[in-house]
């Protein structure tokens, strides 16, 4: 590599990555808890909010060891959509780099990924090892990212919205519609924003 190549490097590594997020994303979501409509009968899950809708079943994955609650799963339109909200920078988006480490930790364990423009923005659309209990072979998945204000709202796709554009727009509306609470609390960029037991929707 010439000494040229080398500060072109150096300066792509210093550079901030830019925010990715659709244009609209302060006026149609995924939205900021300051830009939420308050009289809407969220779910409150800490670091999230979700709106309720006929059809849509919650699930908290719940890491075995510290019990605590890592990730919320969304059942809806015969898929699935497990979404996690993280610390970010102000100014500094963090779906560009992550899509990058995603990309790579999928081909390292076999799996195949290729990036692609959505109406989120840019994501990647997978074929991933399925577990032990969903059986040998690869399944197919969507992984989508929304930088915020200070946060970042990662998302990953199964089922009928990872292939089919209707289930895949309902999906896409469901994802859109999540309030992220970031807080006040300082945090590192990339730490997991905390989540919670549902309260009664209404309450929040």
């Amino acid at each position: 590599m010439t000494e040229e190549n080398e500060q072109q490097d150096a300066l792509e590594q210093d550079r901030p990555a830019l925010k990715s997020a659709p244009a609209d994303r302060a006026t149609d979501g995924p939205f900021d808890d300051s830009e939420a409509n308050p009289v809407r009968p969220y779910i409150d899950l800490g670091g999230i909010k979700v709106l309720p809708r006929e059809g849509l079943n919650l699930r908290l994955e719940v890491e075995e060891q510290s019990k605590r609650i890592v990730a919320v799963g969304l059942d809806y339109a015969g898929s699935s959509l497990q979404v996690q909200p993280f610390a970010a920078p102000r100014t500094r988006g963090l779906w560009d780099e992550t899509r990058v480490q995603l990309r790579d930790q999928i081909r390292a364990q076999g799996g195949r990924a290729e990036e692609r423009e959505g109406t989120l923005g840019k994501e990647l659309l997978a074929e991933v090892p399925g577990s032990a209990s969903e059986g040998a072979g690869l399944k197919l998945a969507r992984f989508v990212g929304v930088d915020g204000p200070r946060w970042f709202l990662r998302g990953v796709i199964g089922g009928d919205a990872a292939s089919d554009p209707a289930a895949a727009e309902q999906v896409e509306d469901l994802f859109r519609s999540i309030v992220v609470v970031r807080g006040t609390t300082p945090m590192p960029p990339r730490d997991l924003i905390p989540l919670k037991m549902p309260s009664t929707p209404g309450s929040a």
